[in-house]
């Protein structure tokens, strides 16, 4: 059986990638929300639990077991290290759940996998091809501030700062949707939309 083809959409917070994705959606295609679906994973799968507790010990979930976020990410924040030793128990488990999730997409021609942090398409990361969503770095914080009001101006800035750039992004992309308001967004998504059915049918 052919492989199904895998596209990765990536990019800032603020640049509207989660609004990509639901177009996408609207298309037909499934669309996993690896974001969503961590944090899923933390609060339900058990032995995902068993092991972040091992990393941060029992404060990593209150006395109801449900993670605490909060906590977490006061421990990880200025702690590299401990961020990369929680983050290599968490997306093992998180690669394991997408290509269970993919298995179990045969009527479509391809799929999408939504992610904050990815890498360049390989094999081994389960992508053939990144699409990068872009947008100012202005209209980021303004999207934001709207979004999370709780938000303060620093506070965004200091999230932007901890995620890689634009230009490291453009490194791996194999697409870039441009999301700056002066430029429509639907007739890009169309386009690549178009590409990967293209693609699906040339390689069929």
């Amino acid at each position: 059986m052919k492989a199904m083809l895998r596209i990765g959409v990536t990019g800032g917070i603020g640049s509207g990638k989660s609004l990509v994705c639901r177009v996408f959606a609207s298309l037909g295609i499934p669309v996993y929300m690896a974001d969503d679906r961590a944090k899923w994973l933390t609060e339900n799968d058990p032995i995902l639990k068993a092991d972040i507790m091992r990393v941060l010990g029992t404060m990593a979930y209150d006395t109801l077991g449900r993670y605490n976020r909060s906590w977490v990410a006061s421990q990880v924040f200025s702690n590299p290290d401990l961020l990369q030793r929680l983050n290599a128990v968490i997306h093992p488990r998180v690669w394991a759940d997408t290509a269970d999730w993919v298995a179990q997409q045969t009527h479509t021609p391809y799929v999408i996998k939504e992610a904050a942090l990815m890498k360049a398409a390989s094999p081994e990361v389960g992508i053939d091809q990144v699409v990068v969503v872009e947008s100012p770095l202005a209209l980021r914080i303004e999207r934001i501030r709207q979004r999370d009001p709780h938000r303060s101006v620093d506070d965004i800035q200091r999230i932007i700062a901890n995620q890689i750039s634009d230009e490291q992004r453009r490194q791996f992309a194999d697409h870039i949707l441009l999301n700056d308001e002066s430029q429509l967004l639907l007739p890009q998504i169309w386009s690549l939309h178009q590409q990967f059915l293209a693609r699906v049918q040339s390689e069929g």
